[in-house]
């Protein structure tokens, strides 16, 4: 009896082995009027294994990103868990456990190095950014394979899901286009078998994969899903803010909203919604570097953060 436990325990101690724990950063910032993505070498988000010397879970993020890329990351908030069973690779016995953050941070602290490079998202993502319109890219190339996609299906109610899944993602069949759906349209893509990724996993590419940049293991889904999550969040809390500078004009934190969001947005009712809700107040300067008048520079009022609890630019 005593035998048969302690061969139990011992099944049991080695399937908790095959099982690590990693932390990874999505770190953010704004970069020549850009969305960057903070990376290393292999097109890689910062990451590393949660040890035992970490105090804290965000303690070990801190950590490896700064060994890896010497920066120090600021604000930073839980992300998701990933713990699929094929995430990294189907010949791994290993279940990896990633723990991901969403880390933001302003441009001045963002300067490159040998260690760390910053990438505009819209590199790994090409057909996210709308601001001039639907890329040609959406058009020319990804709508036509998706509709093959579709039909390839072996049954009506296979191809009408795929259809309808393809339609709300995408904005076609004249649905409006929804900037949120960054993660499920990279999922959907990846399904499809049109990005890159999709060689590593069940799901095998066809023909070449579309435009953009691909990433190391699953780090374009966390990347995507880094996106999602800062998408929605400025539109009801003041999270954008923690990209600008500590003194700008109101265009440029319009551009940044738009930067961030893929889209433009109305710049009237921008600017009334920012003054409705109190984000900012007058520095009573002016920017010299303008064409035209001067414009007046504002700064983030921090004490709206202790006045409402839901504050933000949607």
């Amino acid at each position: 009896m005593q035998q048969t436990k302690a061969i139990k325990a011992e099944k049991a101690t080695s399937k908790a082995q095959n099982a690590k724990v990693d932390l990874i950063a999505v770190v953010v910032a704004m970069t020549d009027q850009a969305p960057c993505v903070l990376t290393v070498p292999a097109n890689a988000l910062p990451s590393g294994p949660f040890e035992l010397g970490h105090r804290s879970l965000q303690f070990g993020l801190r950590t490896w990103v700064e060994q890896q890329t010497g920066h120090q990351l600021g604000y930073i908030e839980q992300l998701y868990t990933f713990a699929d069973r094929d995430r990294i690779g189907e010949q791994r016995q290993q279940r990896v456990i990633s723990i991901s953050y969403l880390a933001l941070t302003r441009a001045e602290h963002a300067a490159g190095s040998g260690k760390r490079v910053w990438r505009n998202w819209y590199d790994y993502f090409p057909w996210e950014d709308h601001r001039s319109g639907a890329p040609p890219m959406v058009s020319d190339i990804l709508q036509s394979r998706l509709l093959a996609w579709v039909d390839e299906a072996n049954q009506d109610s296979l191809r009408r899901e795929r259809r309808q899944r393809v339609a709300i993602a995408f904005g076609f069949d004249g649905r409006d286009w929804n900037e949120e759906l960054v993660l499920q349209r990279y999922e959907l893509l990846y399904e499809a078998g049109l990005v890159e990724e999709a060689l590593r996993g069940p799901s095998r590419i066809t023909a070449s994969p579309l435009p953009g940049i691909s990433m190391t293991a699953d780090h374009r889904r966390i990347l995507a899903t880094g996106i999602t999550r800062l998408r929605s969040k400025i539109k009801y809390r003041p999270v954008v803010f923690e990209l600008m500078p500590p003194i700008f004009t109101l265009l440029q934190l319009q551009r940044t909203v738009e930067a961030l969001s893929g889209r433009l947005v109305h710049k009237p009712n921008f600017r009334r919604l920012v003054e409705q809700q109190d984000l900012v107040e007058e520095t009573g300067e002016t920017a010299a570097d303008t064409v035209g008048r001067p414009a007046k520079l504002f700064r983030f009022r921090h004490a709206v953060l202790d006045e409402r609890v839901v504050a933000g630019t949607k």
